[in-house]
C-alpha cells in the first residue's frame, strides 16, 4: 500500500490533474492521494481574506478569480453530461465561502480561527474536483476531508496532531472504504470540531501522517523538482538529485532551507520506519530521492549543501563567563521566555564568548533580553554589551558518512578560504552530521557553488574567466582554449568558463559561459564598455575560482587590480604596467592578494611563455642566491638585430619587423629600451629589491632626433636619414666578428641596459628570429650560467604563456 501526495504545482489546472489522475491509474498500489490547493490558492485565499478584513471591497473581485478557477476546471476535466453534479457540490463550496468572506467583512476582522477555515477552502475544492476526475477516468475514488479523521489540540494556525486519536481513525476510515481515497492536506479538526491547520507543509506532513498509521510501504511526494537536490538549483545551476538520504540528513537539509520537504514531515513515517520518496511529477521516468532508516555510502562523505540566507548574529562576550555555572542556562531560558528561537550556537572552549544565530527581525528583542537577563553583570563589566551582526548567512554540509571520513572539514574551509571567504563562526555537533558556518550574506552564493565544486563537481574542476582585451593576444588566447578545450577536459578534468569579456567598445557577461566559438558575436551584443562597470559586475557576480585575465596594456585596467585583488578574484596579466609602475603598488598587489588567498601571475611580463619568473622564484625559494642576471628581454629588438644583416637599411628592418606585428604601433616604444627596462625591472624587484624605473640606467641607440619625431611616419622619415649610422655600427661589430644585441644587466643592485657587440663565443650571438635569452648566475651557478631560451616574442607564445598561469591557477585553486 502507497500513500502518494500532490502538491499545488502537480494540480496547478485542468491540464495537471489529468496528469496526475494518470500517474495515479498506473500505480496499482496507491491507496491514499492527499492533495493540496491548486497551486497559488492558498495565497489567493489568504490576500482575500485580508482585503476583506481591511474593508477593501477588492476581495470581491480576488473571490471572483478563485471561484473562476475552480469552476473552469470543473468544466475542462469532467464530461459535459457529469458535470452539473459537481459543480453543484464545488459552487455549494464556494457559496459557504464567499458568505464567510462577506462576514470578515462587515466585522472589519478576521481571527486566526476564521483564517484556518478560509484556508481550508483551497484543499476540500480541489480535493473534490481531484476525486471526480479519477472517477471520471473509471477509479473508484472517495473524497475524505481530514477534519474527519485527523484531531488535533486544536491550536489554530499550527496545531499539534492527537496521534492516539488520530491513527485508529484513519485505519477504521480506510478499512472501510474500497478504492482509491483523495484525502485533503494541511488540515484536521480542533476538539471543538473547528477546522485548523497543520502550519507549513502541512500536506506534506498529512501524507506523512496516514503513511504512519497504515504503515505504508512508502509515502511518495509528488513535486515539481527531481527529489531532494545536492544544492539550490537556483543558486547553484550544477546541482544534482540525490539519490538517498536518511531521514536524519533529510531533517539537517530541511532545517537549514532544502524547500523540497519539511522538518515535520518526517517525524510520523521516521518514527513508524515508513520510507519517504520525493518524485517529480513532471519526470515520472526518474527515480527522484529515497529517504530511510539507512542510506548506502554513495563514495562522498556528505550528500548535501545547504543554506539559510538571512540570519542576524549575536556575540555574548565577557570575563564573567570564564567558569561561572549557569550563564548558558540563563541566556537560553531568557531567550525562550521571549519566544526567539535560536538557530545555530558556539562557544570557545575558553568560555570567554557565546555566539548564536537568530532570525535578523527577531536580534533586536533577543538583544534586549539577553541585556535585561544579564544588567548586572553588564553594568559591573563583567559582562560586555551584546554584539549585534547583520547581513548573515548561514552554510551547511551534511552527510552521516563524514564521521567515516577524515578531512572533510579542512576540505571544506579550503575551498572557502581559497575563494576568500571569511568565516564569521562555526558549529558542528558531535554526531558530525553537519558542519555550519557563518559568513557574510554577500558572498552566499559564492560560498555555494565553492563547496558545490569542492564535494560534487571534484571530478571536473571549473574555472570563471572574466577577460579584458580580445585584440591579438586575446583572441589568439580564446582560439588556443577553444583548441584545447576536450583534451584539458578529458584528461585533467578542467574547464574554463568564459563568465565575462570586453575590449575597448563592448562588454558582456553571461554567468553559464559565453560562446568560445561565437564569442565575436556574442560580444557585439554586449553593452558599450567601460572596465570600472566590468570590475563592479564582475564582483558582485562573486562567483567561485574567480580569475580576471587582463591583456591590455592599459594603465586604467592595471589600475583596477587593487580592488579585484580585494574581491578575492585571482588574476593572470601579460600587462607590465602594475608590475613595473611603482614599487608602492607591486608590493601592494602581491600583499592584497596572499591577504585574500588569491594568486596574481604575470610569467609572460619577462620573456612571453619563457619560465623566466618562475625559474627566478623557484632558485630564490629554494635559498640560492642571485648574483647577477644578463638578458636579451625584448623579442622585437632581438629580430630587428638578427634581421639587420646590412642586405636591406636599417630603417626598412624595422618597418618590415612593424609590419609583421613584432613592434608596438609606434617601434620607438620598442627602440627606446623602455619595455627592456620595465622587464628588467621586474626581474629586479622579484630577487628582492626596491627599485624604481628612474634608478635604471639605459645607454640608449637612438638619436634623439628620432625621438622627437612629432609621428610615427615622420619618425620613420627621420630613421632613414641615420641609415648610414646603423650600417656604421653593424660593419664595425662584423669586422671583429661580432654581432649587435641589445643586453640588459643586472648586478649588485644596479640595472643597465645597452647595445653592445658580443663575439661568436658569446652565448647570446647565436640567438635566431625573436629569440629571448636569459642568464642568471647565482651561488649554485656561478661558472655555468642558468640559462632560459626560446621565443620571447609574438601572440601565439604569449597567449600561450597566458594559458599556462590559467591552468596553474586552476591546479591551486582544486
Amino acid at each position: 500500500m502507497k500513500v502518494l501526495k500532490f502538491g499545488g504545482s502537480s494540480v496547478q489546472n485542468a491540464e495537471r490533474i489529468r496528469h496526475v489522475v494518470n500517474i495515479i491509474k498506473n500505480d496499482p498500489e496507491a491507496k491514499v492521494v492527499v492533495c493540496s490547493a491548486l497551486g497559488g490558492i492558498t495565497d489567493e485565499l489568504i490576500a482575500t481574506a485580508k482585503a476583506a478584513a481591511n474593508d477593501d471591497t477588492n476581495y470581491k473581485t480576488l473571490f471572483a478569480h478563485i471561484e473562476k478557477r475552480h469552476l473552469d476546471c470543473v468544466k475542462e476535466l469532467i464530461d459535459v453530461r457529469q458535470q452539473s453534479a459537481t459543480l453543484a457540490k464545488v459552487k455549494a463550496m464556494l457559496n459557504e465561502l464567499e458568505e464567510l468572506l462577506n462576514g470578515i467583512f462587515l466585522l472589519n476582522e478576521m481571527s486566526v480561527r476564521a483564517l484556518d477555515y478560509v484556508m481550508s477552502f483551497g484543499e476540500r475544492l480541489s480535493c473534490t474536483i481531484i476525486s471526480e476526475a479519477a472517477r471520471e477516468q473509471g477509479l473508484l475514488a472517495t473524497y475524505l476531508d481530514t477534519t474527519k479523521v485527523i484531531k488535533t489540540d486544536g491550536r489554530y494556525g499550527n496545531a499539534t496532531v492527537d496521534f492516539e486519536a488520530t491513527n485508529p481513525l484513519i485505519q477504521e476510515y480506510v478499512a472501510a472504504t474500497p478504492g482509491l481515497i483523495i484525502a485533503t492536506g494541511f488540515i484536521g479538526s480542533a476538539p471543538n470540531g473547528d477546522t485548523v491547520t497543520l502550519g507549513r507543509g502541512g500536506s506534506d506532513y498529512t501524507c506523512s501522517i496516514f503513511a504512519a498509521a497504515l504503515q505504508a510501504s512508502v509515502a511518495e511526494i509528488w513535486t515539481d523538482v527531481d527529489g531532494v537536490m545536492t544544492c539550490d538549483p537556483r543558486k547553484v545551476p550544477q546541482a544534482q538529485s540525490i539519490p538517498a538520504l536518511t531521514y536524519e540528513e533529510a531533517m539537517e537539509m530541511s532545517h537549514f532551507g532544502a524547500k523540497v520537504i519539511y522538518p515535520p514531515t518526517m517525524v510520523p513515517a521516521m518514527k513508524a520506519d515508513v520510507p519517504i520518496v520525493i518524485r517529480n511529477t513532471f519526470n515520472t521516468d526518474f527515480q527522484g530521492t529515497f529517504i530511510s532508516k539507512e542510506s548506502a555510502y554513495n563514495g562522498r562523505p556528505i550528500k548535501g549543501i545547504t543554506s539559510i540566507s538571512h540570519i542576524a548574529l549575536l556575540r555574548v562576550q565577557g570575563s564573567g563567563m570564564v567558569g561561572v555555572a549557569g550563564i548558558s542556562a540563563r541566556l537560553f531560558g531568557a531567550l525562550a521566555a521571549g519566544k526567539i528561537s535560536v538557530i545555530l550556537i558556539t562557544q570557545a572552549s575558553s568560555e570567554h564568548s557565546i555566539c548564536l544565530a537568530v532570525k535578523p527581525e527577531e536580534s533586536a528583542t533577543a538583544k534586549q533580553l539577553i541585556e535585561k537577563e544579564f544588567a548586572f553583570e553588564i553594568r559591573n563589566a563583567l559582562l560586555d554589551e551584546v554584539i549585534v551582526e547583520t547581513n548573515l548567512s548561514i552554510i551547511a554540509i551534511v552527510g552521516k558518512d563524514m564521521r567515516r571520513t577524515s578531512g572533510v572539514a579542512g576540505r571544506m574551509f579550503q575551498a572557502l578560504g581559497r575563494n576568500g571567504i571569511n568565516v564569521v563562526a562555526i558549529a558542528q555537533g558531535s554526531s558530525e552530521l553537519n558542519i555550519s558556518a557563518v559568513i557574510s550574506k554577500a558572498d552566499e552564493v559564492k560560498a555555494l557553488r565553492a563547496l558545490h565544486q569542492a564535494f560534487f563537481e571534484s571530478d571536473t574542476k571549473v574555472l570563471n574567466i572574466f577577460m579584458a582585451g580580445t585584440g591579438l593576444i586575446g583572441s589568439t588566447l580564446l582560439k588556443q582554449m577553444q583548441a584545447q578545450r576536450d583534451y584539458l577536459r578529458q584528461e585533467y578534468n578542467l574547464e574554463f568558463r568564459i563568465v565575462g569579456l570586453a575590449n575597448s567598445r563592448k562588454m558582456l557577461f553571461k554567468e553559464n559561459g559565453i560562446s568560445i566559438e561565437q564569442w565575436r558575436e556574442e560580444l557585439e551584443g554586449g553593452v558599450p564598455s567601460d572596465i570600472h562597470e566590468f570590475v563592479k559586475q564582475m564582483n558582485e557576480i562573486n562567483l567561485a575560482n574567480s580569475v580576471f585575465v587582463d591583456n591590455t596594456a592599459s594603465a586604467v585596467v592595471a589600475n583596477t587590480y587593487d580592488e579585484i585583488l580585494k574581491a578575492s578574484i585571482s588574476i593572470v596579466t601579460p600587462n607590465k604596467i602594475a608590475s613595473s609602475s611603482s614599487y608602492e603598488q607591486y608590493i601592494r598587489n602581491r600583499r592584497l592578494a596572499k591577504q585574500h588567498g588569491v594568486i596574481m601571475l604575470y610569467e609572460t611580463n619577462v620573456g612571453a611563455a619563457l619560465p623566466v619568473i618562475s625559474t627566478l622564484r623557484d632558485l630564490i625559494n629554494s635559498g640560492d642566491k642571485i648574483i647577477r642576471i644578463e638578458a636579451v628581454l625584448s623579442g622585437t629588438l632581438s629580430y630587428i638585430f638578427n634581421t639587420f644583416d646590412g642586405s636591406v637599411p636599417f630603417s626598412q628592418v624595422v618597418k618590415e619587423a612593424k609590419q609583421k606585428g613584432y613592434t608596438e604601433p609606434d617601434p620607438r616604444e620598442d627602440l627606446s629600451c623602455k619595455d627592456v627596462g620595465r622587464k628588467i625591472l621586474i626581474l629586479a624587484r622579484e630577487c628582492g629589491y626596491a627599485m624604481e624605473f628612474e634608478d635604471i640606467t639605459i645607454n640608449g641607440f637612438l638619436p634623439q632626433p628620432c625621438m622627437d619625431a612629432p609621428t610615427v611616419e615622420e619618425f620613420f622619415q627621420v630613421l632613414e636619414t641615420y641609415d648610414a649610422h646603423f650600417e656604421r655600427m653593424r660593419q664595425q661589430a662584423a669586422e671583429k666578428g661580432e654581432k649587435l644585441r641589445c643586453i640588459a644587466r643586472f648586478e649588485d643592485g644596479k640595472a643597465t641596459i645597452s647595445l653592445d657587440a658580443v663575439g661568436q663565443e658569446h652565448p647570446f650571438a647565436s640567438l635566431s628570429g625573436s629569440d629571448n635569452i636569459i642568464a642568471f648566475t647565482t651561488v649554485r651557478y656561478p661558472e655555468r650560467p642558468m640559462v632560459v631560451k626560446g621565443s620571447g616574442a609574438g601572440a601565439e607564445v604569449t597567449a600561450a604563456g597566458v594559458f599556462a598561469d590559467l591552468i596553474r591557477i586552476a591546479n591551486y585553486l582544486s
